[in-house]
């Protein structure tokens, strides 16, 4: 006699979108309750997040669409905390956006033969690891001359600036742990250096505030 199955299974389709349901309801309880603008922006913001889910599906360029989700974040907390967007703090939605795009085309190297197997799409499935890590590369640059704007947009200080050499020397050590033909060091790529960065960021520029 074959054995029952039942009670087995994780969730199913109508669980999950009940969870989405809920949280959804959530989210825009909370975007209401900080601002209009936020609550208005708020659609837009989900969207964008449960949009990235779905584009390894049919465009390599999902590593993007991931950066994006991932960039909005540092405008969506200047609309909290304001009330309105300040152009200038689009400069670290650029930043963010490209930093996150890189680490994830550094991340998505070691899925390489998985994705090729799933029909997956990713800059390294279409590319190769090689020409994909050169992307990450110039979306880390263009991290780098994002920020400088910004220091430059809210004329900040040497700390501010020195924060971005430090930023700068992690980005370059990073690059130097992963090869297209050595994947070994990719997590701590991907997990510490990134790690590093974020908290580097934040101690030199709140430093560079605070003394001003």
């Amino acid at each position: 006699m074959p054995t029952s199955t039942r009670g087995t299974r994780g969730p199913g389709r109508a669980t999950a979108w009940g969870f989405i349901a809920f949280w959804g309801l959530v989210f825009f309880f909370a975007a209401r309750e900080l601002n209009p603008l936020c609550l208005k922006l708020a659609p837009v913001a989900l969207a964008i997040v449960m949009f990235y889910s779905f584009t390894k599906r049919f465009t390599s360029l999902s590593h993007l669409v991931l950066g994006f989700s991932l960039g909005i974040a540092p405008a969506a907390a200047w609309i909290a905390m304001r009330g309105a967007l300040d152009p200038r703090i689009l400069w670290l939605t650029a930043a963010v956006s490209a930093w996150a795009a890189g680490f994830d085309i550094i991340y998505a190297c070691q899925d390489y033969a998985f994705d090729v197997q799933a029909g997956l799409y990713s800059l390294p499935q279409r590319l190769g690891i090689g020409r994909a890590l050169w992307i990450s590369r110039s979306l880390h640059a263009g991290m780098l001359i994002s920020l400088l704007m910004l220091v430059r947009s809210f004329a900040l200080g040497s700390v501010a600036l020195a924060g971005v050499a430090a930023v700068a020397g992690l980005l370059l050590w990073e690059h130097r742990l992963v090869r297209a033909d050595d994947l070994s060091r990719v997590d701590a790529a991907f997990f510490t250096m990134n790690g590093y960065v974020s908290v580097i960021f934040f101690v030199f520029w709140a430093a560079d505030i605070f003394l001003k």
